[in-house]
């Protein structure tokens, strides 16, 4: 007999209800922010008893941890059903995404009236919640291919400018609502091309070939960056947590 409270033993059911916990504590950390949103709020707005969510996290911060990382592996399968074939692409992929996902444009914002601490952790760690550790792999194989300059260099941190720039202008600059994901994205997409790409010197066979390697190339990247983030996700997700780690 299963005990009040106590997260059903069915591992789907389990995951179920740990997701439901999540979608409950993402709808007040909007509405609230990080310090105002307690576990008891949660708990209610979920539908469980507040022992259930201890026996998924045992702190409030290891759950906010799990929401974050459960946002970053939405953000990667997201990105990578658009297929993208370019380093630009992979980009305004990015920005159309992150544009539609608050919570990550606050983590990168460094928004902490919404995430409070978890901001900082964010900058400690120096990562964009944009990347994984394949990118500098991920480049260099783009270089090898012809696809991108060597030179300047840094291609991560001016990608990483071109997209923060423009997800981040000015609200007076944007355009209207409806059309702005689809235009930020193409223009984010487009700059980095012209910024960091060969140009296509190529053509006919070798052309099509080259490109068809670098479009294995990104989706490559993508499905080893949501592999990291999902094997994360699972290091978070119900029963005994370990130390958190940095989001």
């Amino acid at each position: 007999m299963v005990k009040v409270g106590r997260p059903p033993q069915d591992p789907a059911r389990q995951m179920e209800r740990a997701h439901r916990i999540l979608d409950a504590a993402a709808d007040l950390v909007l509405r609230w922010g990080y310090g105002k949103t307690t576990i008891d709020d949660v708990a209610k707005r979920a539908g469980v008893a507040k022992g259930t969510i201890y026996l998924h996290w045992k702190t409030r911060d290891e759950l906010f941890a799990a929401l974050l990382r459960r946002e970053r592996v939405l953000m990667l399968a997201e990105v990578r059903q658009g297929t993208p074939a370019t380093l630009g692409e992979l980009y305004g992929g990015y920005a159309r995404v992150l544009l539609r996902r608050p919570l990550l444009q606050a983590l990168m914002r460094g928004d902490s009236d919404l995430l409070g601490k978890f901001t900082r952790q964010k900058q400690q760690a120096g990562q964009s919640p944009t990347m994984g550790l394949p990118l500098e792999e991920y480049v260099a194989e783009l270089v090898k291919l012809g696809a991108v300059r060597e030179e300047p260099g840094d291609h991560a941190m001016v990608a990483n400018a071109v997209l923060y720039g423009f997800l981040f202008v000015p609200d007076s600059l944007r355009m209207e609502a409806e059309e702005s994901a689809d235009r930020i994205a193409f223009l984010v997409a487009d700059t980095i091309d012209r910024a960091l790409s060969t140009g296509g010197t190529l053509s006919g066979d070798d052309a099509d070939a080259v490109a068809e390697a670098v479009a294995r190339a990104t989706l490559d990247f993508l499905a080893a960056a949501q592999e990291i983030a999902e094997q994360r996700l699972a290091a978070s997700m119900g029963g005994p947590q370990k130390a958190q780690r940095s989001v």
